[in-house]
């Protein structure tokens, strides 16, 4: 498997049509298909994804066997010391390969690197599957948010912690 930092356009477009696919896969049992369009617009898209970036965003893509097959995006923030794990998707296909792991080992490896004590991350309540996965890993879940996204659509998140370097040993 082989990660990549997303720097090229064309890489961006990989990204969202693997975003898109992974999507409509997943997401319409757990917040409907009106939902699921809209979100993939707003955040998942080429678009959408190229202006991240430029607001400082890093995004980064695993390829497996010549296939895009997950990706992971990641925003700091300086102020809390901490690092924002946007997006972590891997497609259904590939999933139980590593694919996750190798991507939040590299986000873990980037917080250590850039001093970033903690990664942070919002998960849908009833994505019952990843939120297992993330515990599995160390987060754990620190408040239930809902959040107006527009369009009357509603995330209703929790917001999950995991502490890293230093502040890992000091809570252990």
């Amino acid at each position: 498997m082989k990660i990549i930092k997303v720097r090229e356009q064309s890489d961006v477009h990989r990204m969202s049509l693997l975003a898109h696919e992974i999507w409509w896969q997943h997401f319409p049992p757990i917040i409907g298909e009106d939902q699921v369009a809209y979100m993939v617009e707003k955040f998942q898209s080429e678009q959408a994804m190229l202006e991240q970036l430029e607001q400082g965003y890093e995004y980064f893509l695993a390829d497996l066997d010549g296939e895009a097959v997950g990706y992971a995006g990641v925003v700091p923030d300086l102020n809390t010391h901490k690092l924002m794990l946007s997006k972590l998707y891997v497609i259904a296909t590939d999933r139980g390969k590593g694919v996750g792991q190798a991507l939040l080992d590299l986000i873990e490896s980037k917080c250590v690197e850039e001093g970033f004590n903690r990664i942070w991350l919002t998960v849908n309540r009833a994505n019952k599957g990843p939120i297992n996965w993330y515990i599995k890993r160390g987060f754990t879940i620190v408040k239930e948010i809902d959040m107006d996204i527009g369009d009357g659509f509603i995330m209703d998140d929790y917001v999950m912690e995991k502490p890293i370097g230093d502040d890992e040993e000091m809570t252990e």
